[in-house]
């Protein structure tokens, strides 16, 4: 790292942008990745220099971070060519909801912001906590989270995590403790044998169709499918471990397990 604290950031996911900017520290960003959409003038105000597995390694060069942030092994590659060409690269991998306060408070004492990270972590723990008990008293229903429809893929740790937060229960926590997705994939014969009551749905940079996920053979005899309760959440605010997925993503599973104005509600804690 050039500097202390960096100028200079190169964001290669959007967690971290989003964190930033709620730090009031957005102003050293110089780079985002693609996917980038949170805060929304992050579109009008940072450069893109990456998607998610591959990155522009010119562009990035050319805007002479003090610092890449990366998130998990899927990046790895692009970490350790920036390594190779002299640049300071910090890896992110939480996958859970403690990582996700960790991250947050880490990124603080990275740009010199602890105070306001440490600040930050707390609101977002305490809102986790009221919802958690404002839940508590409810009778859990059985969810079924997608994160991809090709094989399927069950949700990752910090989902299973916010659906019992939001008062569901995974129908498969055990495999939500596995990182990578190909351990993650669930057989539609155990979907269907899970009897889950709610659907979400989560296809990172792909339309849900509900439709077509009614229409699977078999499906129809699922209490969530039978009743219509399919909901479709966009990636942004599930799929990425950060703020997001702890405001709008928590909210967005309240109302799909307990309708809007009650799930409103919950949300208030």
């Amino acid at each position: 790292m050039r500097r202390f604290p960096p100028e200079r950031i190169v964001c290669l996911t959007e967690e971290t942008v989003e964190t930033l900017y709620l730090l009031g520290e957005d102003h050293r960003i110089v780079g985002v990745s693609g996917y980038a959409v949170r805060p929304p003038q992050v579109r009008r105000e940072k450069p893109r220099v990456s998607a998610f597995t591959s990155a522009n390694l010119d562009k990035i060069l050319a805007l002479e971070p003090d610092l890449v942030l990366t998130f998990s092994d899927l990046q790895a590659e692009i970490a350790r060519d920036l390594i190779k060409a002299g640049v300071a690269v910090h890896a992110f991998n939480q996958r859970d909801l403690a990582g996700i306060f960790a991250m947050i408070r880490t990124l603080g004492a990275l740009v010199g912001a602890s105070a306001k990270a440490e600040a930050l972590a707390r609101s977002l723990e305490a809102r986790v906590a009221r919802v958690q008990a404002a839940t508590a008293g409810k009778q859990p229903l059985r969810v079924w989270f997608e994160e991809w429809d090709e094989p399927l893929i069950s949700g990752i740790g910090w989902v299973s995590e916010l659906i019992a937060v939001a008062g569901g229960r995974d129908v498969f926590p055990e495999l939500a403790e596995h990182k990578s997705a190909k351990d993650r994939i669930v057989d539609p014969a155990r979907v269907i044998a899970a009897a889950p009551e709610v659907i979400l749905a989560s296809w990172c940079g792909k339309k849900v169709r509900p439709e077509k996920i009614a229409a699977r053979p078999g499906w129809e005899a699922i209490p969530a499918v039978r009743e219509g309760r399919i909901h479709s959440i966009p990636s942004p605010i599930i799929l990425q471990p950060g703020p997001a997925a702890l405001t709008d993503g928590l909210d967005a599973i309240l109302v799909a397990l307990w309708g809007a104005e009650e799930g409103r509600r919950l949300a208030r804690g």
